[in-house]
């Protein structure tokens, strides 16, 4: 039966080769199997007929049992169109073609029961529907067709070439009629007991063909479950498989160092959530196996202190640890701040960018290899060959979603055993989306700010009240704060957008003149050398006010900056809007993060900017931009391809996911091998579905 799903789509009755070819590019349906798994987008409640007395001009799809009596092709000023009379035993109403007019009037039969279906509108006092689709009440009555209609994904190469939703239907109905619906079960009959789920031959039945409301619910619940299931299962086994075969060094020891640091040299309580997490990544790397641990923690939670404590271990131990940051400006924050912690330890830290000079990168070399080099921070520099440790034990990656797969991989082979993994993200990822990406790392998150930390306030102003905030940031200003303007950067329209931080920034000097006030400027199109001293002049407190684009949103950490402004507000995404607030906030003083918008918002930038102002919280935030906006966009294009999900739907069915998860890890406690005889089907699916599309390639 397997083998029939894989017949190429063309041998199927109905299809043949141009149209075979059609579905191919333009919905990768390559074979039988494929056109199975393409799930309706939405059903047409097909189950009521319409007296035409009942119409009503509100634009619904509706059906109704009538004949036509006559047929005439009325001229207009452009061409001619077709128009007929339709009647019932309640009143007449008009049906109107502008194409395909000599068809239609060879072939509708006059005084004969029809079946029309269609858009009602209504015009000078007469309903009329224009191309209904047309199906004689006795074909009506013996076809396959439910109540419930589906409508099919479509595309407009596929209308323009006649491949209607009425034809998808067709070959659809084909498909079960050739297969005799025999399609094999894959979960265990325990499994299907325990949630009550319908047998697959039925879910895949009455999701394209379903008689009721109800049917239908539990035909997608069932093909949701399994699809989630089955990825489940793949990144628990593949995380398991991580802890069994691939070894790592065994931290056993807590030693001097570390100790040293945590008794003495601490410059500030842990919070709970930071010893949480440092007794979980102490868990992992006290084992023979490689740690692989993704930690979570908004901007400013102190998740550089946690890196520290993990590194020191690893020192303890006699090996050696490396941070890798995607941007020089970040990596140097790091090294800075690593620096001054570790001061009083004793320990040898260095830099690694593209602009370390020469000399000191060949010191850097030697003392990597000898030993002599404890901590390395760095930028994508450390990839390179020439880059070999005497034992590095611990590899720390931040904000990882900026580094692609196999980059993260070289780093992996800097050691014969594999370092210890942790990923560092301030980009708080909804739990439903870290459990379907991350599946297979585990998950740390630091979810309360360091103490003395003040919440940021948050306020939504439009343009016209621009004068009023002008008169707070002087207000900050002369209190000796500093304050950050942000302007949108849209890729797209680069000249349109650099046009507007100029215009910004000509007023802003305008309305803060020299010498009272000096302000900086940052942009995409200045080098790099430029950018780093204006934020420099920045950081030490030279200018008031920074104009920038979104370059300041990783990174650069000036605690005496305390208000963020930022411009258009609504032209940026939740989670930038986060990150940009993160940016104040990081010294003992109130600050503020404002939102400036035009006055007319959609609906979605009207929501973005509701939760902003509601809520702090980096997960809050996450989940919203996630019904905003999908999954795809959230992780960057790199990652939208890990789960092309063919009927579940991450922000909808998240009880789905977390319940497919947890039966996943279920299954794997008792039979990590699938070997049990009542998982042979289960084994054989999954196998046949980690060949088909390797999910390993995607998440690594």
């Amino acid at each position: 039966m397997n083998n029939l799903l894989e017949t190429p789509i063309e041998y199927l009755k109905g299809v043949g080769p141009a149209r075979g070819e059609l579905l191919r590019k333009e919905l990768g349906i390559h074979k039988y199997g494929d056109l199975l798994n393409l799930y309706p987008n939405r059903y047409i409640d097909r189950t009521r007929y319409y007296r035409i007395n009942e119409l009503q001009n509100s634009n619904s799809e509706v059906q109704i049992v009538g004949k036509v009596i006559n047929i005439k092709t009325v001229e207009q000023k452009r061409g001619k169109r077709l128009v007929a009379t339709f009647v019932d035993n309640t009143g007449q109403m008009e049906l109107v073609w502008f194409q395909g007019q000599k068809w239609i009037r060879e072939n509708v039969k006059i005084n004969v029961p029809y079946v029309i279906f269609g858009k009602v509108s209504s015009f000078n006092g007469v309903f009329n529907m224009a191309h209904p689709e047309m199906e004689l009440l006795s074909e009506h009555e013996k076809s396959l067709r439910s109540a419930m209609q589906p409508i099919y994904p479509s595309t407009e190469k596929l209308t323009q070439r006649g491949i209607t939703n009425k034809v998808v239907n067709k070959i659809m109905q084909q498909l079960f009629i050739e297969t005799q619906a025999l399609f094999k079960e894959t979960l265990p009959a325990w499994l299907l007991q325990e949630i009550k789920l319908i047998p697959k031959n039925a879910a895949l039945f009455n999701v394209h063909f379903p008689k009721s409301q109800e049917i239908l619910a539990q035909a997608q619940f069932r093909l949701k479950f399994e699809e989630l299931f089955f990825i489940q299962l793949q990144l628990i086994t593949k995380n398991l498989l991580r802890k069994h075969k691939i070894k790592g060094h065994p931290f056993d020891k807590v030693g001097e160092i570390f100790n040293n640091f945590y008794q003495n040299h601490l410059p500030f309580e842990l919070t709970n959530a930071q010893k949480r997490v440092l007794k979980e990544i102490r868990h992992d790397m006290g084992h023979p196996a490689q740690m692989n641990r993704l930690l979570q923690g908004d901007v400013g939670s102190g998740k550089t202190i946690v890196a520290l404590m993990s590194m020191l271990l690893a020192l303890d131990n006699g090996f050696q640890a490396c941070l890798m940051a995607p941007t020089e400006i970040l990596a140097n924050q790091h090294f800075l701040g690593l620096s001054e912690l570790a001061a009083p330890l004793n320990i040898n830290i260095k830099i690694l960018t593209g602009s370390t000079k020469t000399a000191e990168r060949r010191i850097i070399h030697e003392e990597l290899e000898n030993g002599t080099l404890h901590i390395i921070i760095g930028t994508h520099a450390l990839l390179e060959d020439k880059v070999q440790f005497k034992n590095l034990g611990l590899a720390i990656i931040d904000e990882q979603h900026r580094f692609g797969v196999e980059q993260r991989s070289k780093l992996w082979k800097k050691n014969e055993i594999p370092p210890h993994i942790l990923v560092m993200t301030a980009t708080p990822i909804p739990r439903t989306l870290a459990m379907s990406l991350y599946g297979d790392l585990d998950i740390s998150v630091i979810d309360e700010l360091p103490p003395g930390r003040k919440p940021i306030k948050t306020v939504h102003r439009y343009d016209s009240n621009r004068l009023k905030v002008w008169a707070f940031l002087k207000e900050e200003i002369a209190k000796g704060r500093q304050v950050y303007i942000v302007y949108p950067l849209i890729q797209e329209s680069e000249k349109m957008d650099y046009k507007d931080l100029m215009d910004g920034y000509e007023s802003i000097s305008r309305d803060f003149p020299l010498p009272q006030y000096s302000v900086s400027i940052v942009h995409g199109q200045m080098k790099p050398a430029e950018k780093d001293s204006e934020m420099d002049r920045f950081a030490k407190g030279k200018t008031n006010i920074m104009v920038a684009t979104t370059v300041i949103e990783v990174g650069v950490n000036v605690p005496n900056a305390s208000v963020m402004v930022i411009e258009s507000a609504e032209r940026f995404g939740l989670s930038q809007l986060h990150q940009l607030r993160g940016r104040v906030g990081r010294g003992a003083e109130q600050s503020y993060c404002i939102m400036m918008t035009g006055g007319k918002l959609s609906n979605d930038s009207k929501v973005r900017m509701d939760t902003m102002v509601r809520t702090n919280d980096g997960f809050e935030i996450a989940e919203v931009d996630l019904k905003l906006r999908g999954p795809g966009d959230i992780m960057g294009t790199q990652q939208s391809g890990v789960l092309n999900l063919q009927i579940a739907d991450l922000v909808k069915d998240r009880e789905i996911l977390q319940m497919a998860r947890h039966y996943a890890i279920k299954l794997l406690k008792d039979d990590a091998n699938l070997n049990k005889p009542e998982h042979a089907a289960l084994r054989t699916a999954f196998i046949e579905m980690t060949k088909k599309k390797n999910i390993w390639n995607y998440i690594s």
